[in-house]
C-alpha cells in the first residue's frame, strides 16, 4: 500500500483557519461528500466518536483522525493544512497545523492498520512537514506526501 493508493489530488485542502475540532470535522466531512461521496454527517459522528475515545493529535503539529465507515471500498485519505494551527489536545500539547484523515471500510482490519503506519511514518519526519507547511499548491502536497511515501517505501 502506497499513499498515492489512499490521497487523491481532490483530497487536499488548504484551510485559513477552522475555530475548533468540531468545525475541522464538519470541514472532512464536507470534503468527504464532495470528493467520496460520503455521507457528510456520518463521517463527522464516526470522526467524532473515534476522538472520544483519545485525541488524534499525535505531536509535531500532526493530527491522525481516523475512522470506519459503511460505504467505502477501501481506505481512502483526506489532508488538511491549517493556516492557523489548532489545539487538538496533542500528546505534546502543541497545536496542529497539518491533519491527515483516514476513512476505512468497516471491515478493513489490517489495511486500516497499515494506512494508520504509512501516514504516521511519513508525517513523523519534520522535513516532509517542512515542506508541506512551506507550499500552498494542492499538486504539490500531494507530490510532497506521495514522493515521500514513495522513497521511505524503496
Amino acid at each position: 500500500m502506497q499513499l498515492e493508493d489512499i490521497l487523491s489530488l481532490d483530497g487536499i485542502k488548504l484551510l485559513s483557519s477552522s475555530s475548533s475540532k468540531k468545525r475541522l470535522f464538519h470541514d472532512l466531512g464536507e470534503m468527504a461528500s464532495a470528493t467520496l461521496g460520503l455521507s457528510s454527517s456520518a463521517v463527522i459522528e464516526a470522526l467524532t466518536e473515534r476522538e472520544n475515545l483519545g485525541p488524534t493529535g499525535v505531536g509535531g503539529g500532526v493530527a491522525l483522525p481516523h475512522a470506519r465507515l459503511e460505504g467505502l471500498d477501501r481506505v481512502r485519505g483526506l489532508f488538511l493544512r491549517l493556516d492557523k494551527p489548532l489545539d487538538f489536545e496533542s500528546v505534546d500539547r502543541q497545536p496542529v497545523d497539518l491533519v491527515f484523515a483516514l476513512l476505512a471500510p468497516e471491515n478493513a482490519g489490517v489495511q486500516h492498520l497499515k494506512a494508520l503506519a504509512i501516514v504516521s511514518r511519513t508525517l513523523r519526519d519534520p522535513g516532509t512537514c517542512a515542506k508541506l507547511r512551506a507550499n500552498d499548491d494542492p499538486s504539490t502536497l500531494h507530490t510532497i506526501l506521495t514522493e515521500s511515501n514513495a522513497s521511505q517505501a524503496a
